[in-house]
């Protein structure tokens, strides 16, 4: 994709499908819609003022990656996962200027579908100054939050909620009041285990119960390094395609 697409509402996404950006390439005013499908990959695009959400995977959806992509000034979430959608990585993406980020499951009442799935994997990713959900958990478990950069997020960072099980590893706090918590609204608490974050000038959060193993292996970054590391590769832009 080059250039800029202006357009409303939400853009279907079928599977086998990859959407991939030049240089500059934007979608504004939209968002797009993965709706049961699989084997989708978006990468390095820009999204701005989409009056939905930026990217919404829902019903069962599985086998999605996004990745390298900037978000900013939406009205909803910018990635939102939900209703019984299933192995999903969410990494490299920058958030800026935007409130309600990612949201992981939809609802309380939603168990039947969610439970067992909502397996999501978020890594690399700067939430610059992107207010909550970065992102807020319902029911999946293991959900593995690992090597991310949070700047001045005025809500919270992390939120575990509904009997999640959220692993909060090896990120990068600064100048967050409240990193990560369990619970969050009307919703109770899910566990959330945190190890080897770094902060500064920001608290420790509320940890609790246990999650599940995760299913892969991966290679850490030291907790210290991360926000330049981030900084230096997140976001559109910082890929050659």
């Amino acid at each position: 994709m080059s250039g800029t697409i202006s357009c409303s509402g939400m853009l279907r996404v079928r599977s086998n499908k990859t959407i991939l950006g030049n240089s500059g390439a934007t979608i504004a005013g939209c968002g797009l819609n993965i709706n049961g499908d699989r084997n989708v990959i978006i990468r390095n695009l820009n999204f701005r003022d989409w009056n939905d959400d930026a990217i919404n995977v829902q019903e069962s959806a599985t086998n999605i990656w996004i990745d390298h992509n900037s978000f900013s000034n939406g009205y909803d979430g910018a990635v939102d996962v939900k209703r019984g959608s299933d192995f999903v990585t969410v990494s490299w993406n920058r958030v800026f200027s935007h409130d309600k980020t990612m949201l992981l499951g939809h609802s309380d009442d939603n168990a039947s579908q969610d439970v067992g799935h909502l397996r999501v994997s978020y890594h690399h990713n700067w939430f610059d100054g992107s207010n909550q959900r970065n992102p807020r958990v319902r029911f999946g478990n293991p959900v593995h939050v690992y090597n991310n950069y949070y700047r001045a997020n005025g809500g919270y960072g992390v939120a575990s909620t509904k009997n999640a099980g959220v692993l909060v590893e090896g990120n990068y706090f600064e100048n967050v009041d409240d990193p990560y918590h369990r619970g969050e609204g009307d919703s109770g608490p899910g566990s959330l285990v945190a190890r080897n974050n770094h902060f500064v000038n920001s608290p420790t959060g509320q940890t609790g119960g246990s999650v599940a193993g995760i299913p892969y292996s991966y290679q850490l970054d030291t907790a210290s390094n991360v926000k330049s590391i981030v900084t230096a590769g997140a976001g559109a832009g910082r890929i050659t395609v």
